[in-house]
């Protein structure tokens, strides 16, 4: 007796998976040192942390991850279809007139996409506002993560953000930053001071470490935001 593909399941998708996946996505405009920098932190965030998945996405007691680095969202979608929240199969359509995966990802038509991004300096004050948001409704349990990218600091909405979280006590807010050299304007003593500065927790890790990242995702901070730097190769090599 033989059995389907479809009788055993669907496939299982690992992180030694997702190259594979990322190269079914082609065409112009990929921002490939964009996507390819957030690639380990995703997983980690999606493998090991986030408390969601493809059947609970509108669950009011998921834990929210917003992509502000959208405008390199292929590593993105990779994970979101090793882990099942998109068929592989859209995967090769990447940024045709008719795919859903657009080369900013879109909350209304990607399932698991909590907010539509790309233009930097959007996603940390909107995960400001969903942390309040969630603590309004009594919510204190979902955790809101964002990912962001060292150039992103360079806006004002950002600075504002950082500035307000703290003192707010967002404790169940997370920032996740990639650092990839890609800043125009660097900050003294580097990133983690600027949320430090602001009342932040903060970690400094190899962005390709998975324990290290792991580890500093689960770090207690507790009655404040924490900031998670992460670093990888530069942008320009």
């Amino acid at each position: 007796m033989t059995t389907t593909a479809e009788e055993h399941g669907p496939k299982a998708y690992g992180y030694e998976d997702l190259s594979a996946l990322m190269g079914l996505m082609t065409g112009d405009e990929k921002h490939g040192p964009a996507a390819t920098s957030t690639l380990d932190a995703l997983w980690v965030l999606y493998d090991r942390v986030l408390r969601v998945s493809p059947a609970a996405v509108d669950d009011p007691g998921r834990d929210r991850f917003l992509l502000s680095k959208g405008h390199g969202p292929m590593a993105y979608y990779a994970v979101l279809a090793a882990k099942g929240f998109v068929p592989v199969a859209w995967l090769p359509g990447f940024g045709s007139y008719d795919s859903p995966l657009g080369h900013h990802p879109d909350r209304v038509l990607v399932p698991g996409v909590e907010i539509a991004s790309g233009s930097l300096g959007h996603g940390l004050p909107i995960a400001v506002g969903t942390a309040l948001g969630l603590r309004v409704q009594g919510r204190t349990d979902p955790a809101v993560w964002v990912l962001v990218g060292d150039a992103e600091l360079d806006e004002g909405s950002n600075h504002e953000a950082i500035a307000f979280a703290a003192p707010a006590g967002l404790e169940r807010l997370h920032t996740v930053l990639i650092d990839n050299a890609s800043a125009s304007h660097g900050t003294s003593g580097g990133s983690a001071a600027r949320f430090e500065a602001a009342g932040w927790s903060t970690r400094l890790v190899d962005g390709r470490d998975h324990a290290a990242l792991y580890a500093a995702f689960t770090a207690p901070h507790p009655g404040r935001p924490l900031a998670v730097i992460a670093r990888v190769e530069p942008k320009d090599g």
